[in-house]
């Protein structure tokens, strides 16, 4: 008899690419995953109290001491004015935190950690290209980025929003934290910092370096938001009489006197004054001008706004490509 030639089965294919490398992903940053999900979890829900049953009783608590008149003594509930006040300036400093937090955590763990104890390099010898590699950790991680920064961002709007006209205290929209936790900004923020935590952990390949980068990064880019949001939209402009002073409230862009010369810097604006009405009247002043945003300016800055933000996220993300094609010159996957 002759034995039959038999063909050895082939091994079976290993999982390779993107997935594989998202499920190593979950698996090496399960603590981080873990504590940060409990903590945008519990900001959530300090949202939805502050939100629900604390503006109730905050507004309660209002509506009693305005019905006081000039009582001497009055009783109304003071612990829950001041507890809704204290709430809401945690949970707006935790809103404002989390674009900080992305980016430290892309530069000092995601990437940085990464490339500084050589497992980089190792998973580009295991069928990963570096492409690849690079992109596992930007698409899932950007996409829990927004997850957990849109939602806290939008409870906090709601929660705002519950409170207005009801508390004496609540901010008012474009008072600056308010502006940004109220909306998509810090979802722009947030991506951008992820790909500057990836960029930083590219170029300096020191975990800790790439961390104080990546966060350095998202500092300087809320400070040219905030310098430049008031330009982004075109603003209105409020004329008024001398004897009211400059009207119309809303975001500050600018303000001043219109004279016969054209638009000039007021050197005071209580025209009702003598002293301020004879300054300007040498001037030559016929009224003051204020240039400001009306609330119905809130979404067209906070959008135009994030889509400045999206495209340097953009940018960045397109210069980590760069940096990893320059270092590894394999970068297509």
């Amino acid at each position: 008899m002759t034995a039959a030639l038999t063909t050895p089965a082939a091994p079976a294919a290993r999982p390779s690419g993107v997935p594989r490398q998202w499920r190593w992903l979950v698996r090496l940053h399960r603590p981080v995953l873990i504590g940060g999900g409990a903590l945008v979890l519990l900001t959530a829900a300090a949202l939805v109290w502050l939100g629900g049953p604390l503006t109730d009783a905050s507004a309660a608590a209002w509506k009693a001491y305005n019905a006081c008149g000039f009582t001497p003594r009055c009783s109304y509930d003071q612990e829950s004015i001041l507890l809704y006040k204290n709430v809401y300036n945690w949970t707006t400093i935790a809103v404002l935190a989390v674009p900080f937090l992305v980016a430290a955590w892309a530069g000092g763990a995601l990437v940085g950690r990464e490339t500084e104890s050589g497992t980089a390099r190792l998973a580009w010898t295991q069928g990963v290209s570096p492409a690849r590699w690079l992109a596992s950790r930007l698409v899932a991680p950007a996409v829990l980025t927004v997850a957990v920064t849109g939602l806290p961002a939008a409870l906090h709007h709601w929660a705002w929003a519950a409170g207005r006209d009801r508390i004496d205290t609540a901010k008012l929209w474009h008072d600056m934290d308010t502006f940004y936790a109220n909306g998509t900004i810090p979802v722009g923020l947030a991506l951008a910092g992820l790909a500057a935590g990836a960029l930083a952990g590219l170029l300096l390949r020191r975990a800790m370096a790439a961390l104080a980068a990546a966060a350095a990064t998202v500092g300087g880019l809320w400070a040219a938001v905030h310098a430049a949001v008031p330009y982004l939209w075109p603003s209105v402009t409020r004329v008024s009489g001398l004897e009211e002073g400059p009207l119309g409230r809303g975001m500050f862009v600018g303000q001043g006197v219109l004279t016969p010369q054209g638009r000039a810097e007021a050197p005071c604006v209580s025209g009702g004054l003598d002293s301020c009405r004879d300054t300007l009247t040498d001037m030559g002043a016929t009224a003051f001008y204020r240039d400001l945003h009306p609330v119905s300016h809130y979404w067209p800055l906070q959008l135009v706004a994030t889509g400045v933000l999206l495209a340097v996220a953009g940018l960045l993300t397109y210069a980590a490509f760069r940096v990893l094609r320059r270092t590894t010159g394999a970068a297509r996957g």
